[in-house]
C-alpha cells in the first residue's frame, strides 16, 4: 500500500496525505484532484478501492477497425491528444482477424467503468452487422461519439465527413478534366458512407450529362488488394477515370492498371479518399480528397466531453467539409 501511495502521489504531483483521503473517501480534497488520482491509479494498473468502484474511471475506449490504413492512426493521435487534454487517458482498441471482436472490447471497456466510448469507424458502418453492443452502451448511457457513419435507431452524436461533397468534388475534377467514362470503386453494399458517395455520385454524373451505369460501379473490402481486384472490372469497361472511396483502394486501382500495362494519369486517372500520410510519397502522386482529422477528431472529443459532464441533447451528425487535394495521378483522358 506504501508503494501504491507513492507511485501514485508522484505521478499527479500531490502528497501521499492526499492520495490516503482520496482513496479513503475523506473530504477536503478539490474535484480536479480526486479525478487525477483515480485517473493515476487507472493508468498504474492499480485497483480501485471497493467503495469507488461504482464511479467512471477517467478512460475513454478509442475503438477501431485496423491500423493498417493510416487515416485510423491519423484519428487515434488526434483524438488521443484532445482527451489527454481533458484529463481523460484513450483506450486503444484495435481489431485484428481473428483476435478481439469490437463487441468484446465493448464487454471490456465496461468492465474498467469507462468514461466514455469513441468509434472512429467500425461495425456501426454496416447496416447488416450486429450492432447489440452499441444498444448496450446506449442502455447503460455511456457516453458515445461515432466518426464518419451514424446508426439508424441509437441516439448517439456523429462527426462525419461529408461524402456528398467529397464525391462532387472528385467527379467535377475528373469531367473538368474531359473524362465521360467515370467508373466508382466503393466498399461493401452495406457500408452506409460508401451508400452516401454512390448516391451523390450518380447525382453528379447526371448533372455531368455522362451516365453511370451499374456496369461502372464496383464494390471491395477495405484493403489495397480488394482495391486491385475490383478495378479490373472497371478497367475491363474502358473507364478512364476512377473515384475510390478510400486511399488503399485507390492504390490497388493503380496497380490493376499497371498489371494491365496501362499508364496512370496518361491512361486512366484515379482519385482517392482521406489524403492519409504518404499519399503526396506515392509514384505518381495521388490526388484525393482530404478529411479534416483534426477538425474532426477535436470536435468529437468535445462532443464526448459535452456527454461526460451531463449534457443531454447533441447536434446529431456534423458534418464536415473535404477538400480535393490534385497531384500526380489526374490527367485528361487519352485522345480517342
Amino acid at each position: 500500500m506504501t508503494r501504491r501511495l507513492a507511485q501514485v502521489a508522484k505521478k499527479v504531483g500531490v502528497s501521499e496525505a492526499t492520495v490516503s483521503r482520496v482513496l479513503n473517501g475523506k473530504p477536503g480534497v478539490s474535484e480536479a484532484t480526486r479525478q487525477s488520482v483515480l485517473t493515476a491509479l487507472d493508468v498504474l494498473g492499480y485497483e480501485r478501492p471497493t467503495q469507488l468502484r461504482g464511479e467512471r474511471a477517467r478512460l475513454v475506449g478509442l475503438v477501431l477497425p485496423e491500423l493498417q490504413n493510416p487515416i485510423f492512426p491519423a484519428f487515434a493521435e488526434v483524438i488521443g491528444g484532445a482527451l489527454a487534454q481533458q484529463g481523460l487517458t484513450p483506450v486503444l482498441c484495435t481489431q485484428t482477424k481473428g483476435g478481439v471482436s469490437e463487441a468484446d472490447y465493448v464487454d471490456l471497456l465496461l468492465q474498467q467503468q469507462v468514461s466514455g466510448v469513441v468509434f472512429a469507424g467500425g461495425l456501426f458502418a454496416q447496416a447488416d452487422a450486429p450492432h447489440d453492443h452499441y444498444h448496450q452502451l446506449a442502455e447503460r448511457n455511456i457516453p458515445v461519439v461515432l466518426i464518419n457513419a451514424s446508426i439508424e435507431g441509437l441516439d448517439f452524436p456523429c462527426v462525419a465527413c461529408d461524402d456528398a461533397v467529397a464525391v462532387e468534388q472528385a467527379w467535377r475534377h475528373l469531367v473538368s478534366l474531359g473524362h465521360d467514362k467515370i467508373g466508382l470503386l466503393l466498399g461493401p453494399a452495406d457500408h452506409m458512407p460508401s451508400g452516401r458517395k454512390l448516391q451523390a455520385a450518380r447525382a453528379a454524373a447526371e448533372a455531368a450529362g455522362t451516365p453511370l451505369p451499374d456496369e461502372q460501379i464496383v464494390r471491395s473490402i477495405f484493403s489495397l488488394e480488394g482495391g486491385q481486384a475490383a478495378a479490373n472490372g472497371l478497367l475491363e469497361q474502358g473507364v478512364t477515370g476512377i473515384v475510390c472511396a478510400s486511399d488503399p483502394l485507390a492504390l490497388g486501382a493503380i496497380r490493376a492498371a499497371r498489371r494491365r500495362g496501362l499508364r496512370v494519369p496518361q491512361d486512366v486517372s484515379v482519385v482517392g479518399f482521406d489524403d492519409s500520410a504518404f499519399m503526396n510519397c506515392t509514384e505518381p502522386p495521388l490526388s484525393t480528397v482530404r478529411q479534416p482529422i483534426e477538425a474532426m477528431g477535436r470536435a468529437a472529443v468535445e462532443l464526448l466531453c459535452s456527454q461526460i459532464q451531463g449534457a443531454h441533447s447533441h447536434p446529431g451528425e456534423l458534418l464536415f467539409e473535404p477538400e480535393l487535394v490534385v497531384r500526380g495521378s489526374t490527367a485528361p483522358p487519352p485522345a480517342r
